[in-house]
């Protein structure tokens, strides 16, 4: 066994133990646990319902990655009826927001690296083909798929010179780049970087599918008449995904603006703690979503605080700029092509860059980079002092979002056709 190899093994063992021990106090390490308990008894039961069907897998680490799976998934199927489509997760948070999605066939957390659980789940699903979606490489999975002549895509992957591929200890890990049948990259940079390090024939620049995915998700967009009655002849800054270092910001800019203009803020936890809290800091300019009446605005308040869950992605409609939040957090920024698809400039944190499109929108003036709260009124002012100028980027990024559709139906065509 080669020695990368076997402190892979370790790294997995390790990692495997620290989620079991993690699992006793922290929610999400416990669905992570519960959610593989069992699992080579559940799923062959679950898998007989498509018994003598091809199949195809497609595996995401979370939620944001079946964001950008997704149109492929639904566009596969559209034109493969006949197949069987499986869809794992790695994380409880893409899991259980998406276990009952109607455009899979069998939903399954993937069972933990290894090379008996990797052999033992292949033989289980017995796919024709698979997608791994953005990232995760997992060795034992990717070897197992390419001894058996199984072919796997990466699909909108997105490379950096300071990731560990590029390094010169990165043998271990370039060596798993070497198991995809084809690669298809967001940008000429990934493309690139690829082919310094020798990877080119099997590499395609096709994109990236979350255009495709909020494309689809503007045009069926539905209306809330309580957000309307709020607005009222308003302004909308809509803020979304934040944490509360985006709302320690937000808060202090916040008071500074033109009462010309309100704040929808939709937060990323919504339980009743964090929400109390955001109600003391806007003390009497706040509103919950839940308590809005239709007809009454609720006059005087300036700030609406979107309680639940689902709304986000149709709310930017109603916005003339957005502030995304997670650039305070190791993980970064949130999705930002779902204001970008309604014209929004956004504003974010400083933990962006290894975003392909929030890097293209900063070079081209359509989003701001923020580090503080002296920033975060600037980069406000600079949109709300100029409306036509707002008007003309607004219809910028509307055509930059537009110039870069069509990824799922690239990878579908060359990467994904199936003859007879």
């Amino acid at each position: 066994m080669p020695v990368s190899l076997f402190f892979y093994n370790i790294f997995l063992a390790g990692y495997t133990a620290v989620l079991q021990i993690a699992a006793l106090f922290h929610s999400k390490a416990r669905k992570w646990v519960a959610g593989r308990r069992g699992w080579r008894k559940h799923i062959p039961r679950a898998l007989a319902s498509t018994a003598g069907k091809k199949r195809l897998w497609i595996h995401c680490a979370s939620l944001g990655e079946f964001e950008q799976g997704r149109p492929l998934i639904e566009a596969f199927k559209k034109q493969y009826p006949d197949y069987a489509v499986v869809l794992t997760f790695f994380s409880p948070s893409g899991y259980e927001v998406r276990k009952n999605y109607p455009g899979a066939d069998h939903i399954f957390y993937l069972p933990a690296d290894g090379q008996k659980n990797a052999r033992a789940f292949i033989d289980m699903v017995a796919p024709e083909r698979v997608i791994f979606v953005k990232y995760e490489y997992w060795y034992h999975y990717l070897h197992t798929l390419q001894t058996r002549n199984i072919p796997v895509i990466l699909i909108s992957a997105a490379f950096r010179p300071e990731q560990v591929f590029f390094r010169w200890y990165g043998g271990f890990f370039r060596q798993l780049l070497g198991k995809f049948s084809r690669i298809f990259v967001q940008d000429e940079q990934s493309d690139r970087l690829l082919a310094g390090i020798g990877i080119t024939e099997r590499v395609t620049v096709a994109g990236d599918t979350r255009y495709d995915r909020v494309t689809e998700i503007a045009a069926q967009s539905q209306s809330f008449p309580l957000l309307e009655t709020f607005r009222g002849n308003n302004r909308l800054i809509i803020a979304g995904s934040t944490w509360p270092a985006d709302e320690n910001i937000l808060h202090e800019a916040w008071h500074v603006f033109p009462h010309d203009w309100k704040l929808v803020l939709a937060p990323h936890e919504i339980d009743a703690g964090h929400i109390r809290e955001l109600q003391r800091q806007f003390r009497d300019d706040v509103v919950l979503y839940s308590e809005l009446q239709v007809g009454t605005g609720d006059a005087g308040k300036r700030v609406l605080l979107i309680d639940n869950i689902g709304m986000l992605s149709a709310l930017y409609r109603y916005g003339e700029i957005a502030y995304v939040g997670g650039g305070f957090q190791k993980g970064g920024i949130h999705n930002i092509l779902e204001p970008a698809v309604f014209g929004l400039p956004v504003v974010f944190g400083p933990n962006y860059r290894k975003f392909v499109e929030a890097r293209e929108m900063v070079q081209r003036h359509h989003a701001i980079s923020i580090q503080s709260t002296p920033e975060c009124r600037q980069a406000f002012h600079q949109f709300i002092n100029n409306i036509p100028q707002l008007q003309r980027m607004q219809a910028g990024i509307r055509e930059y979002v537009q110039q870069r559709t069509g990824a799922t139906n690239k990878i579908l065509d060359s990467g994904m056709r199936i003859e007879g």
